[in-house]
């Protein structure tokens, strides 16, 4: 059991390492490629193998946490757009990424404050 808790928490970190490899390999070879590894998801399905590794993990409940992801993807394509919005105003990658982080937070706070962000008891 000790050796499969291991693997579970490594793995979504050998899979993040091999991504961010990739995207390094990639971005003088092929653009889009970096840009589709980038993007990938592959954060989700882990953490939702992780979750289902609990003792207490039930179908209902990994979708529950679906559900979550889904809406926690809306303040990160807010962020992304803010963080392309400031770029293109020429702002530096530094502020950019903070000002898109500001915002990211400004409303995952709204939506925790409103419960939408429950998560499955």
């Amino acid at each position: 059991m000790i050796g499969r808790m291991n693997w579970h928490r490594t793995l979504p970190v050998v899979a993040s390492i091999l991504i961010i490899l990739a995207v390094a390999v990639l971005r003088d070879r092929s653009k889009l490629l970096a840009t589709l590894f980038a993007t990938m998801p592959i954060n989700m399905p882990l953490a939702l193998w992780v979750l289902a590794s609990s003792s207490d993990a039930t179908s209902t409940a990994l979708a529950e946490y679906a559900r979550l992801f889904f809406i926690s993807l809306i303040p990160g394509l807010i962020w992304l757009g803010v963080v392309y919005v400031a770029l293109r105003a020429g702002w530096t990658l530094p502020a950019a990424l903070l000002a898109g982080y500001a915002v990211w937070g400004a409303i995952i706070g709204v939506l925790y404050a409103l419960g939408v962000l429950a998560t499955p008891a």
